[in-house]
């Protein structure tokens, strides 16, 4: 295995990974009644921050014990129980929409996307969120260099039971904020958590900011996600998708070479400083491009004439 190899099958998993995600989170609607959607898509994100979490730990276990290539051939022989899932799922009988060759359905998913306030306003948020907040993420490997990788695997760990408690209150703050207050709230608590990340040299102290924080990353990213199954009607949704799922993670991407840069030049404090103050500047986002309860509330979708 070399660098350039190991680019090359990482570049491919990103390639199958921006095939799957649309469509997976497309058929979410068609899983869950309307009033379960909002909290579906919470349980979702939860679900996978805590399986990436226990996934580590399993890795690093059969890693000590078989090695490496084991463990990968493992996790590629996991996906065949997801493959028998689908085969066996029973879709119910989609409703009749129209269909076009592929390169009239890209570019008239692009006009849609083009012409929609609502749909400007999720990618916005989402892009101005998603930079700054991949710092932390990003930089634990080095916040965790001290405790080695099993504080590493802790730390992740952490960060996923902070989001599936997240997860768990999060209806209970929808009915008591708007989605703005609740989106706003969180970014400045992850804000927060990001700042005092790289001021916190105690192991338990890390434990509990990597904790809050994954409880506010699930209630900023539940919101934006349902906002993103729900601002498009079914016949573009998985369109609009493709494209929530492209600034979502292409502004991860970049934001984990520029922070990554930052904490080069600056040192890590700082760029986890810096990063802060990016979530709380993005927050200016929010006055222009409001996300209602109306958004978020999974009405019909209309099909297309």
């Amino acid at each position: 295995m070399t660098p350039w190899i190991l680019l090359g099958f990482t570049f491919l998993l990103g390639l199958g990974a921006v095939m799957n995600d649309p469509a997976w989170q497309a058929i979410t609607p068609e899983l869950v009644p309307t009033e379960q959607h909002a909290a579906a898509v919470a349980m979702n994100s939860a679900g996978f921050n805590v399986a990436r979490a226990i996934g580590l730990a399993l890795g690093g276990m059969v890693i000590a014990a078989a090695g490496s290539g084991t463990a990968f051939l493992l996790n590629a022989l996991s996906f065949f129980g997801v493959i028998v899932v689908l085969y066996r799922w029973k879709r119910p009988t989609p409703e009749r929409i129209e269909t076009a060759a592929l390169w009239d359905a890209v570019v008239g998913g692009l006009l849609y996307l083009r012409e929609s306030p609502v749909v400007k306003s999720v990618l916005i948020r989402t892009g101005a969120f998603s930079v700054g907040a991949i710092a932390l993420l990003a930089l634990l490997p080095i916040l965790a260099r001290p405790f080695g990788a099993p504080g590493y695997g802790a730390l992740l760990g952490c960060f996923g039971m902070g989001a599936l408690a997240g997860a768990t209150i999060l209806p209970r703050l929808r009915r008591q904020l708007s989605v703005d207050g609740l989106v706003a709230t969180a970014i400045v608590v992850f804000a927060a958590m990001t700042f005092a990340a790289g001021r916190i040299d105690s192991f338990g102290g890390l434990c509990v900011v990597m904790a809050t924080a994954g409880a506010a990353w699930i209630g900023i990213l539940a919101c934006l996600n349902t906002a993103a199954q729900t601002m498009s009607p079914s016949w573009v949704r998985a369109r609009a998708l493709s494209m929530y799922l492209l600034v979502l993670q292409g502004g991860m991407a970049i934001g984990s070479t520029l922070w990554g840069a930052v904490a080069t030049r600056l040192g890590l404090p700082n760029a986890l400083l810096c990063s802060a103050l990016a979530l709380l500047a993005g927050l200016v986002t929010i006055r222009k491009h409001r996300l209602s309860a109306r958004h978020l509330a999974m009405a019909p979708s209309v099909v297309r004439d």
